[in-house]
């Protein structure tokens, strides 16, 4: 092979666009149903609105290792991305635009206010795609796909049909979960709850014809009085026994209602004395259910003060609050104020402090639909990584609340209910099926479509979501379809514990409800990405690097060996931007040991030397054995071990100790055989590699020997594990230690790299066995390894693995110096010894400890007395 004319220094730049642009135009990310294995991920589809942040670079790259992987194991892989319409997010930020405009949304008709909502998507729902090609992901792009389809829409209809026809779903009044500045309901699953410093007020309520006496309650929301419908007391609390059953007047709106006793009320906080408000806590909400109280809803849709309240009638709700606490001070029912730490639930989409509010909506039965997928998990028919979170999830699913799938927006899936005058209502696909069956309900033959009104609201975004798996490959409007026959169930989904419930768990159900089939195998779930200071990433908090700049700066292939450094399964990724620069040195690296490999001559005419086959021979094993490790790691979803694996056989076994060994001395050639050998060592580690970092290793694999177009890493096959001779392996570990030690020496007592040295083994023959001795003379410039049978005279020794190496240094050092550092290191055994002593001593440690743990402090202790032995020798002999 002649040599190749490369740069000095690898710049990521002039190979990432080229690599990806070759293998779209190859169509090497495309699928379709064959003879192989499938192996298929669906993406968790990104918000429409959204661009590239840490978490997505994080879970994407988890996903395209496992892919590209899976590619070269010879299997079908496809990886269908798409995105999300997102309901919330994207009517929040097509409101905000048009409010920039100078327009209303209730300016707008339905329609008009949708085609801004098409626009939008049209002009920003394919970024983060886009984004995503940059950090390599080898996605099926020709199957991309968006949950607002018309295919996907369908599946959505048809599905919401088929559970009201099985009775899954219904409609009715509850106390939802109110999104002020949204105006939506949202699920419980997507408020979060955070710890807030309030205040605690305490508000004397007057008892009815009675003088001068009182009742106090106690309330983070004055505002709220204005809907008190009752107080309530514990009947066990004797201080209030004798009230139960009398009035008291509620301050401000001066309305008579009634004291109950129900155990629910908690005598040790506060007062011991309830305020009731039905409509705006869903506590209160029950209690008023089942004594029959009345409910007074003092908010509308926005948060602010309804007329029905009486008073601060406009007001938003935290203003309210404070008119409150001023209006109960004129009035003198305010007893005091104290400092208070509660919990607030906030929206997660807009981050509005929610609202109990009652509402009509539609709800989805959860009960029965979930048991399937409980049993999934609990029974590992589906496999959580890692698996802590099976308690996590059983507690959801064991604990489940019917899912409130209405929102109250006009971006999304429409409800596919149409309503009569007279109140009923038809269920259908569209509006000719809607007026037919109206006809029918109705009795009336002479219906017109105008006489009919679809339901306003859409269905909540996760209702078409929890489809994602099946209808990607319309397995709900054609169960027998060759895609969803062939790819489902998928095999890895990559996500995030936070989601587990209200996406993984309603996939599961779906799955199960639809086609009978858990969705996938097995779900990897990733930690948050935080800060050093272990805050979560946030473009509010400004610790959020640009995931593209990064890219810039580093290349792709080091952000993604950065991400992958630190992020073991399920646990949180503490961001640091050295671990980039890691990846991006490792990128370099490699290029460097090509650029030494390719600076080589070749002359055919020589013969292996018998370091170099020596060498060839350990490092076969040894990437045997890393193989070996390595599918292990996969097989468990250890990928950041996964990674340092091959970072280690690549940088410290391959470029440190295998090439070192067979390294032709400066200005002489390399033999033949050596040189192919070491060429098809370092394409298995570029196949390695290549799921990590895509692009350098294919730009070096192009390079290595000439390629036909058409060719690349990412198609070629991943090396099969040979098997491997662990002792040869542990005899060349030995010859490690030995070379640092002799490469010690000359560092410690100054003695020139191009003296050489003499080296005797003081061991039994069957300890020793000098199959290396060519390599180990080679690296510690030896001119002879001699096994002897006693302690060597004047020499410096050290005991590796139960043999005892001596360099002779008689005329190189001084006795006197090197006694005193002797003596200094046999100190510091002896001490070393006493502690390793008292652990093996205690009998709870030897008798509790993991077997392989003790078997390590006893070999330490051997190792430690034989090299004490040694040092006691050496200073006899200096003496």
């Amino acid at each position: 092979m002649s040599k190749l004319d490369i740069t000095t220094k690898y710049d990521p730049s002039l190979t990432e666009d080229k690599w990806y642009a070759y293998w779209m135009e190859q169509g090497f990310f495309s699928s379709n149903p064959d003879e192989r294995e499938p192996y298929t991920i669906v993406i968790p589809p990104p918000n429409v609105t959204g661009v590239l942040h840490m978490g997505h670079m994080l879970n994407n790259t988890i996903q395209d290792v496992l892919v590209r992987r899976a590619r070269m194991q010879g299997k079908n892989a496809c990886w269908l991305p798409g995105t999300d319409h997102a309901s919330i997010a994207t009517e929040a930020r097509v409101v905000a635009k048009l409010r920039e405009e100078g327009i209303k949304k209730s300016d707008l008709s339905r329609k008009k206010f949708l085609e801004h909502c098409w626009d939008w998507t049209h002009k920003h729902g394919g970024i983060i795609l886009e984004q995503l090609k940059k950090l390599g992901a080898s996605c099926d792009w020709d199957r991309t796909k968006f949950t607002m389809d018309d295919d996907l829409s369908e599946s959505v209809i048809q599905v919401f049909i088929d559970l009201y026809e099985k009775g899954h779903i219904y409609r009715g009044v509850r106390m939802v979960n109110w999104d002020p500045q949204a105006r939506t309901a949202i699920s419980d699953e997507e408020v979060i709850h955070k710890e807030l410093n309030s205040k605690l007020y305490y508000v004397r309520y007057p008892i009815e014809e009675a003088e001068n006496e009182w009742i106090t309650i106690a309330t983070t929301r004055p505002e709220t009085i204005l809907g008190d419908t009752a107080v309530c007391v514990n009947p066990s609390d004797p201080r209030y026994a004798n009230l139960v059953g009398k009035r008291v007047v509620v301050p401000m709106v001066n309305r008579s209602v009634p004291i109950i006793a129900d155990e629910y009320v908690d005598m040790e906080f506060g007062t011991g004395c309830l305020k009731i408000t039905p409509a705006h806590d869903i506590n209160d909400y029950e209690i008023g259910q089942k004594y029959g109280l009345e409910t007074i809803d003092i908010f509308c849709e926005d948060g602010t003060i309804s007329e029905v309240a009486g008073l601060f009638v406009g007001e938003d709700r935290f203003r309210a609050r404070e008119l409150a606490n001023e209006k109960l001070k004129e009035l003198g029912n305010l007893v005091k104020v104290e400092d208070y730490l509660n919990k607030v639930g906030y929206s997660e989409r807009t981050n509005a402090v929610i609202e109990p509010r009652l509402s009509l909506q539609w709800f989805l039965r959860m009960k029965d639909l979930a048991d399937p997928a409980l049993k999934a998990i609990m029974d590992d028919d589906v496999l959580l990584y890692p698996p802590k979170f099976k308690s996590t999830y059983r507690h959801w699913m064991e604990n489940v609340k019917d899912w409130c799938i209405s929102r109250q927006l006009w971006w999304g899936h429409r409800i596919p209910v149409w309503y009569l005058q007279d109140g009923k209502y038809v269920i259908a696909r569209d509006e000719d099926e809607a007026l037919e069956k109206a006809k029918v309900v109705s009795g009336n033959p002479d219906l017109y479509l105008s006489d009919l009104k679809q339901d306003e609201d859409v269905l909540d975004t996760w209702f078409s979501s929890w489809l994602w798996p099946i209808s990607v490959f319309d397995g709900i409007r054609n169960p027998e379809n060759p895609d969803i026959k062939y790819y489902y169930p998928t095999n890895d989904l990559v996500t995030a514990p936070e989601i587990l419930f209200f996406w993984v768990a309603r996939m599961i159900i779906a799955g199960y409800e639809y086609l009978d089939e858990k969705p996938f195998h097995n779900v990897y779930l990733t930690g948050i990405v935080r800060d050093s200071e272990r805050r979560k990433m946030s473009k509010s908090l400004g610790n959020s690097p640009d995931p593209l700049e990064l890219i810039s700066k580093y290349g792709a292939d080091g952000v993604r060996v950065g991400m992958l450094l630190c992020s073991p399964a399920g646990n949180d990724l503490l961001f640091d931007e050295s671990l980039i620069e890691q990846g991006r040195n490792f990128g370099n690296k490699i290029w460097n040991t090509f650029r030494l490999f390719n600076g080589w001559t070749v002359d055919n005419s020589i013969p292996q030397p018998e370091d170099c086959q020596l060498a060839v021979t350990w490092f076969e094993a040894r990437l045997n054995q890393a193989i070996e490790v390595l599918d292990d790691q996969y097989s468990k979803y250890r990928l950041s071990d996964a990674i340092m694996v091959v970072y280690r056989l690549f940088w410290d076994e391959f470029s440190s100790w295998y090439l070192e060994a067979i390294k032709p001395h400066f200005g002489e050639p390399i033999d033949a055989l050596t040189y192919e050998k070491t060429r098809g060592f370092l394409e298995l580690l570029l196949q390695l590699l290549h799921p990590f970092m895509p692009f350098i290793s294919e730009e070096v694999w192009q390079k290595i020997r000439s390629r036909n177009p058409g060719e690349s890493v990412m198609i070629s096959t991943l090396p099969d594990i040979n098997g491997f001779d662990k002792d040869l392996l542990e005899r060349f570990e030995r010859i490690k230690e030995v070379i640092v030690f002799v490469r010690s020496i000359r560092a410690e007592k100054n003695i020139p790299a191009r003296d050489k040295l003499s080296l005797k083994v003081f061991a039994m023959e069957d300890d020793y066995r000098g199959v290396f001795n060519p390599i180990l003379m080679k690296l510690a410039n030896l001119d002879s390894v001699e096994v002897v049978d006693n302690h060597s005279e004047g020499a410096i020794t050290q005991v590796i693995r139960s043999v005892e190496f001596a360099v002779p240094l008689e005329g190189l050092v001084d006795p006197v110096e090197e006694a005193e550092k002797l003596s200094k290191e046999l100190e510091y055994a002896q001490g070393f010894l006493e502690s390793i002593n008292k652990k093996l001593s205690n009998e709870r440690f030897v008798n509790h400890a993991p077997d392989q743990v003790v078997e390590k402090e006893r070999q330490k202790q051997s190792d430690t007395q034989s090299k004490i032995k040694g040092i006691m020798e050496q200073l006899k002999r200096l003496k």
